[in-house]
């Protein structure tokens, strides 16, 4: 029988983030009692990352701004693959959920008479994103958990979940351990809500974090529930990629949006060389007229940097591809040109990007106000995860629930930049408050001592072996996942992907840790792999059966949008037998006051 340590709650929270955060805030406002459970300390989670700003539309720097325009907009970013309901209810309620965060305490940078200062952000009509210069990700996080810390949830850091706990169809909590001493954790709950992030760490160049392993997706599949959308990863156009000291750290969009302008190695700005025609009249003509814009003129029409993150990724590659690229395989992102354009204006770079400015200066010794950086598209964020309802965000697993960025749904086939942060806070606070209520409405659920044993026994494992390490077996997935499954693909490397991956779980079943339980980098290694390899194949399946080019998933041999084969959900579950089936789903029907809405923005 294994020995582990036993906790009690009504809603078992499993992430720390900004979507974690807020739904625990909201389970204990709705008086249940609330754990949460993060991989790593608290404070640390992913969403510091976050550096643009908070996508609401609040309109204090153009009154044209509204929810219908910002529902127009994340419809139009995700081509028309995002389910309405929740990209309706997102735009409705991020100003809401913006002005509750600066209430809570949270310290936005301000117009001249003191209202949220909001920024241009890529596929973004109207300046959006409300903003802490390049640290929103940062200060959301400061002032959830300050306020949350005060809301009477219990947390317990540095601990991971390796499998969730069923009663008769429905959750009955999580079992896991503590990575630094070893030892398992028990779980009780009459909900849980998933709030793990993304899935980075499958691709060798990321910009995300070590978290980032698919665990809640990977959960979330072995409990029964459906994912969908996991073919659209998000590669951002402007990961550092040079020196190797910040290889994969996001080069937030929020420089682009100050002025930052993208350059060959022929000095040659090319994002005029494929401007979509839907596009080109709202564009800018010319290098000034790019920086006028940025600079408040609401008139003034677009920069073609701020396009849709897969379309300057895709121009990106293009320059590399065709030889135009830098010296190691990327291009440069400049905005060190305009400080001969303004006054002080190196000193205006620094005030609007300090982060950026301190950051690539202490790792790398890169001046970004003196010069260009190297960059190059680095894997960022998963548009698909957790198939959830769209009001109450639970999965078809019923006390299941998913929030942020293992959610899917809002985002469609492209995420709009800034549309992350305000998706946390929207669907986090609606996770919360409805987990809290199944809880009530739902007795306490039964766990299985067998469950249990059979986890920790497989967890176990790779101390009782002989076998190769760990991080050889995660280093190859992310070469294969990167060369293979990456930006572009084509049907013959995706199902040679599928082969290797077969070949990498028998490796990952074979590997051998050693030492003990306390703090073992290797163990917890070994753990990550079966999530990681999980989550490989689900979206190296749904990239073979989505057989045309949309959003952020690219076909080289599909490369046009069809909306004859496209215009569906690929949907991936567990069969009765185990074996992973994927099924199209057409899309929901929406109402006639919503198309309306969109074609009246066209």
């Amino acid at each position: 029988m294994a020995e582990y340590e036993t906790h009690d709650y009504e809603v078992l929270v499993i992430g720390a983030g900004g979507a974690g955060l807020r739904a625990a805030i909201e389970a204990s406002a709705n008086q249940a009692r609330v754990g949460v459970v993060t991989k790593s300390l608290l404070g640390k989670a992913h969403t510091v990352m976050a550096e643009g700003g908070i996508a609401a539309a609040l309109s204090n720097v153009d009154e044209r701004d509204n929810w219908r325009v910002h529902f127009a907009d994340t419809m139009r970013g995700g081509q028309y693959l995002n389910n309405w309901r929740m990209a309706e209810l997102h735009a409705k309620e991020a100003p809401d959920r913006v002005r509750e965060l600066e209430a809570w305490g949270a310290l936005f940078d301000r117009t001249k008479d003191g209202r949220i200062l909001q920024r241009n952000f890529g596929g973004h009509r109207y300046p959006r994103l409300a903003h802490v210069g390049d640290r929103t990700g940062l200060e959301m996080i400061r002032t959830l958990q300050d306020y949350g810390i005060h809301a009477g949830m219990e947390v317990h850091m540095e601990c991971t979940v390796i499998t969730l706990l069923k009663d008769d169809g429905r959750i009955a909590g999580a079992f896991g351990y503590d990575r630094e001493r070893g030892r398992f954790l028990l779980f009780r709950a009459k909900a849980v809500v998933l709030a793990t992030g993304g899935i980075g760490r499958a691709y060798k160049i990321t910009s995300n974090s070590w978290e980032y392993t698919g665990d809640g997706h990977a959960l979330a599949y072995e409990a029964g529930a459906s994912l969908m959308d996991m073919e659209f990863v998000q590669f951002h156009p402007t990961g550092m990629i040079w020196p190797p000291s910040v290889r994969g750290i996001l080069v937030t969009e929020g420089v682009r949006g100050e002025g930052g302008v993208l350059k060959n190695s022929d000095g040659r700005r090319f994002m005029f060389d494929d401007i979509p025609e839907n596009y080109r009249a709202q564009t800018a003509d010319n290098e000034e007229e790019g920086w006028r814009y940025t600079q408040g003129d609401r008139d003034a029409r677009r920069p073609p940097e701020l396009l849709t993150r897969d379309h300057v990724a895709r121009c990106i590659l293009r320059e590399v591809r065709e030889g135009r690229g830098s010296p190691h395989g990327g291009v440069f992102l400049d905005i060190a040109w305009i400080k001969n354009r303004l006054p002080n204006g190196a000193e205006h770079i620094k005030r609007k990007l300090p982060s950026m400015y301190h950051q690539f200066k202490q790792l790398a010794d890169i001046d970004i106000t003196q010069e260009p950086m190297e960059i190059g598209p680095t894997t960022h964020y998963m548009m698909g995860g957790v198939r959830v309802d769209a009001d109450s965000q639970m999965s078809d697993v019923p006390g299941l629930f998913a929030a942020g960025e293992c959610g899917a749904g809002l985002h469609g086939a492209n995420r709009l930049g800034g549309n992350s942060l305000s998706d946390l806070l929207v669907f986090g606070k609606r996770a919360g408050e409805y987990a809290a209520r199944f809880a009530k409405n739902n007795g306490a659920a039964s766990v299985d001592p067998q469950q249990i044993d059979a986890a920790a026994q497989r967890a176990l494992e790779p101390f009782n072996r002989t076998g190769e390490s760990p991080f050889q077996v995660q280093q190859d997935l992310q070469e294969l996942m990167q060369n293979l499954a990456g930006i572009v693909r084509r049907e013959e490397e995706m199902q040679h992907a599928l082969i290797e991956l077969r070949r990498l779980e028998e490796r990952a079943n074979r590997v051998a840790v050693a030492g003990n339980r306390e703090y073992n980098g290797g163990w917890h290694t070994a753990l990550d792999l079966r999530n990681l390899i999980t989550v490989s194949e689900i979206i190296t399946r749904a990239g073979i059966e989505r057989k045309e080019s949309r959003g952020a998933h690219f076909r080289e041999d599909f490369p046009s949008k069809n909306d004859a084969v496209g215009r569906c959900n690929i949907i991936v579950r567990r069969d009765v037998s185990g074996e992973m089936q994927v099924i199209r789903e057409p899309l929901a029907e929406m109402p006639a006051e919503l198309k309306q809405i969109i074609e009246e923005m066209k």
